[in-house]
């Protein structure tokens, strides 16, 4: 699954990146770790509601919907947060989840082996450059985090490269055609237009989903 060229350590349950002066590789995450416990109330109670103008219980409802039937595949999650992913994927399936925050992580381990999953793995990495090998996950999710890449076309080349032909990517981003409300949304917010561009030009075929939440653009993008 790792890069021929790439080495990781396990640490407390998770999979960090060694750097060539055999440290480990560490990022800055947007909410420190020492606040990591209060991620899922900061996402129901203000992100969705103030930010968004939408609301968490109809986020799961459309997930649940479109990504329920998933079953048996190897899934790979970028910008896992805190595993909510639990609450949409099957537990038949492989997972791998990535995120800059090993607090995040933390969390997100302890829910997916509540929830039954068989070896979940959970690497502490950036979405721009990935540390798995070519043609290895059925499916790859990004759940309300694209916004915050620095550089989009770099993940969406790493998604199609780790990716097999005719897998999926399922993605619910803000977007700021939809936007209702004046509180601002941090990231770099792209339209529905740009992403189609954007993912298209990168090998992908295009589908906006019809879930309407607030703010939020639910698409897909099949590899070709």
């Amino acid at each position: 699954m790792i890069k021929k060229d790439i080495a990781v350590k396990r640490k407390k349950g998770l999979y960090y990146l060694v750097k060539e002066d055999n440290g480990i590789q560490r990022f800055k995450p947007w909410l420190g770790d020492a606040f990591s416990f209060l991620y899922d109330l900061i996402m129901e109670k203000s992100i969705f509601p103030k930010k968004f103008g939408g609301e968490m219980a109809r986020h799961v409802e459309i997930l649940r919907g479109e990504l329920g039937n998933i079953r048996n595949r190897r899934v790979l999650e970028l910008a896992t947060g805190s595993g909510e992913a639990v609450r949409y994927l099957d537990n038949s399936n492989r997972y791998a989840g990535l995120d800059i925050s090993p607090g995040l992580l933390k969390i997100a381990a302890g829910k997916f082996a509540a929830a039954g999953f068989e070896d979940p793995r959970f690497f502490v990495a950036s979405a721009d450059d990935l540390p798995f090998a070519d043609d290895v996950f059925d499916v790859c999710l990004c759940l309300l985090s694209f916004n915050f890449f620095h550089d989009a076309s770099a993940v969406v080349e790493e998604i199609k490269r780790v990716l097999r032909r005719g897998g999926e990517f399922f993605c619910s981003v803000p977007v700021p055609e939809r936007r209702e409300r004046s509180s601002p949304i941090h990231g770099t917010l792209y339209s529905e237009e740009e992403f189609e561009s954007m993912f298209q030009a990168g090998g992908f075929d295009f589908q906006s989903l019809p879930g309407r939440n607030g703010a939020l653009l639910y698409f897909k993008a099949v590899v070709k």
